[in-house]
């Protein structure tokens, strides 16, 4: 587990590099928490990949950047295993676009703020999305999220 919901449910998961049939697998951060990944698809399909996207192409300071959260993102992967079908790529679209929120929210989420831009952005975008529907009654669960790296 890579990160935990308010609740205390993980909400961000580590995988492996190579699923068990063998398969490559990319993704490396995984959100399961069905409250985070809805809120993510809500900013996917208001058209803010494309819109980050576009401020790639646009802005060198941000493009630096998100090479850099690719590094990390392969740096990361690598350190669970190698797998050469998956040598250069990371996730989420990363380095030249951006393919999935859902991605960045939890590399974010998993590594901390600072590391990811994108994802850093899009996860401010969500506001308190564990505050609506609650995973737990109120005195249940801890009310704001931690922002650390694995737990």
């Amino acid at each position: 587990m890579a990160h935990r919901c308010p609740c205390g449910d993980p909400d961000v998961l580590v995988t492996e590099p190579r699923l068990p049939q063998g398969t490559p697998f990319p993704t490396t951060f995984y959100a399961t928490c069905p409250r985070l990944t809805r809120a993510i698809s809500t900013l996917e399909s208001a058209g803010v990949m494309r819109e980050m996207t576009q401020r790639l192409a646009d802005d060198a300071v941000l493009r630096t950047g998100y090479a850099a959260a690719h590094g990390d993102y392969l740096a990361r992967r690598s350190a669970l295993g190698h797998v050469p079908e998956l040598d250069g790529i990371s996730a989420g679209g990363m380095p030249d676009r951006v393919k999935c929120l859902h991605v960045l929210v939890a590399h974010s989420l998993a590594v901390g703020p600072g590391v990811n831009p994108l994802g850093d952005e899009a996860l401010a975008m969500l506001g308190r999305w564990w505050a609506q529907n609650p995973c737990h009654t109120a005195g249940s669960g801890p009310t704001d999220p931690v922002r650390s790296g694995a737990s």
